[in-house]
């Protein structure tokens, strides 16, 4: 049995109550649920999440992307985007190949059949993010954009 020197310190409920209700990390990852969740119903399907969705879109370029590059849109680390990528290589919908300018790099690109899958969402993408803008109501959609891009 573990010991703990330090005194146990009981943190008043009206805290729980105040990071509840102020706690932005919280809010945020809330709305990111739900709207993450909204996305993925709406893509089910087709049979790809909403996180698919938008690593294949961030493959939508006329050049294969690098994996930082990648990695730095998405706001991911390497080994997550690695995972995420290798669902996709598995399903035929993303290439992964040696970069030849530096040979421990990789170049990721959509196939033919990422192409087609990504053609097929982007409808259901365009539906949802509409439903979604109009539910915020005017302007809302652009400043909550641009105060969240504040935040890094």
């Amino acid at each position: 049995m573990l010991s703990n020197p330090l005194p146990i310190e009981v943190i008043p409920f009206s805290t729980t109550l105040h990071v509840r209700d102020t706690c932005l990390c919280l809010h945020v990852q809330r709305a990111a649920r739900a709207l993450a969740r909204r996305f993925d119903n709406a893509m089910k399907p087709i049979g790809i999440t909403n996180g698919q969705f938008s690593l294949m879109m961030s493959l939508n370029r006329p050049q294969p992307a690098t994996m930082s590059s990648v990695a730095n849109l998405l706001a991911m680390d390497r080994t997550t985007l690695t995972a995420a990528l290798k669902v996709l290589e598995r399903r035929g919908l993303v290439e992964t190949n040696v970069d030849p300018k530096d040979r421990r790099g990789r170049l990721l690109r959509l196939t033919d059949d990422g192409m087609t899958m990504l053609t097929a969402a982007l409808p259901i993408w365009t539906r949802v993010h509409a439903e979604v803008d109009a539910e915020l109501g005017d302007g809302e959609p652009g400043r909550l954009r641009a105060t969240l891009s504040l935040v890094r």
